[in-house]
């Protein structure tokens, strides 16, 4: 009798799913959804086929962003035999954990009280909710006991954590010196709060790569999306990112063609990715979800949408090619995380021949691999 997750999307929903299997008994198989596009669920019906397949002895529960918009849909799958709803009445439980393996993920906050024009994420998820500090403090210390060496903290809306996102990681810094390398999961630019720009220009152990959700490089298209941020936002964050901290790398999520884009709104996303210095973009095609604005609004072709995600994805990748070749014949310090391959801090992928699962120090970079460096420990 066993309990096995499967989870689409999110970092938070990997952190969820640690705590569905600890609180779970039985012989079950949860899908963790997620609803974020279409193309996520998608594959949250084709898992959740696999997985019948794969133990067709096993009770299948549905849960997650996707089951939460549509339980009736997913009821309906004959291979589902429950579809788990959440309360949101009830207070949040801290979860956390990425078992078998040396990052671990940890929710301090969920839902979201913002209402960007393409996304159900909010109706999935609630409104916003924090984790209580003490909550958080001590899920982070048993995640530490079980071997953890460096924690993600993670949530739908991190930096909306009440009352400051910032002053939770100075007292998680401050009250565990044992937490060797905290690192954020996505991060919302306008709301990056003087707390937190301190970690970031005086704190070693605050991981120096922030993936931010930008979305979009032009005014008019962010406007249209209900994003609380302008282009001149995202560049003058990052700028103060990359002044107090020079050696920070910066991520992004990327929305390709939202209704109404023309060319030249899209080239603005393209150029967005140059002036953020952006070297790990995360590029969606824009799909229409549900009951959304957006969904309302005057569409793009989709051979228009593909385009323009393949170009974006191209320019991305050229970038990210030119910034691991620059990273050859330098040292990092690297945690090997499973298999031989682990992270810089920057998080550049590595891989180190003989490492160990939670070997750390700095590498020298001797190569590289189309995907990866190559490495030894010094």
């Amino acid at each position: 009798m066993t309990v096995e997750t499967i989870t689409l999307g999110c970092r938070l929903n990997f952190a969820e799913s640690e705590l569905l299997k600890r609180t779970t008994t039985g012989n079950v198989t949860i899908i963790n959804s997620c609803a974020v596009t279409a193309e996520a669920e998608r594959q949250t019906r084709q898992a959740i086929r696999r997985a019948r397949r794969d133990r067709p002895d096993a009770r299948i529960v549905v849960t997650g962003c996707a089951a939460q918009l549509s339980p009736d849909a997913y009821r309906a799958m004959p291979e589902v035999d429950a579809v788990e709803i959440r309360d949101f009445t009830a207070p949040p439980t801290v979860a956390a954990g990425y078992r078998g393996r040396v990052r671990s993920f940890v929710a301090v906050q969920t839902g979201c009280d913002h209402r960007c024009t393409f996304c159900t994420i909010w109706r999935a998820r609630g409104p916003s909710r924090s984790l209580p500090y003490e909550a958080v403090r001590d899920a982070v210390t048993r995640e530490l006991d079980a071997g953890a060496r460096e924690i993600v903290l993670t949530g739908v809306d991190l930096t909306s954590y009440e009352p400051s996102f910032g002053a939770l990681c100075q007292r998680l810094l401050a009250d565990l010196p044992a937490l060797p390398r905290l690192r954020l999961s996505s991060l919302d630019s306008i709301e990056i709060d003087g707390a937190l720009m301190e970690l970031i220009a005086g704190e070693p152990r605050l991981m120096p790569h922030f993936h931010l959700s930008l979305q979009a490089g032009d005014d008019l298209i962010l406007k249209r999306m209900l994003r609380r941020h302008s282009r001149a936002d995202a560049t003058r964050t990052v700028n103060a990112i990359k002044t107090a901290r020079p050696d920070a790398t910066i991520g992004a999520d990327l929305i390709a063609g939202f209704p109404t884009e023309t060319e030249e709104m899209a080239l603005n996303s393209l150029r967005l990715l140059d002036d953020c210095d952006i070297i790990a973009a995360h590029v969606f095609p824009f799909s229409p979800r549900p009951d959304t604005p957006a969904a309302r609004m005057p569409q793009c072709e989709s051979e228009t949408i593909k385009a323009r995600a393949a170009r974006l994805r191209n320019h991305a990748a050229t970038r990210r090619s030119a910034w691991l070749d620059s990273l050859v014949g330098t040292a990092l310090p690297v945690l090997i995380e499973n298999r031989e391959r682990g992270h810089s801090d920057q998080f550049a992928p590595v891989y180190i021949a003989g490492s160990a699962r939670g070997d750390a120090g700095p590498a020298h970079i001797t190569g590289r691999t189309p995907d990866h460096l190559i490495g030894i420990f010094a």
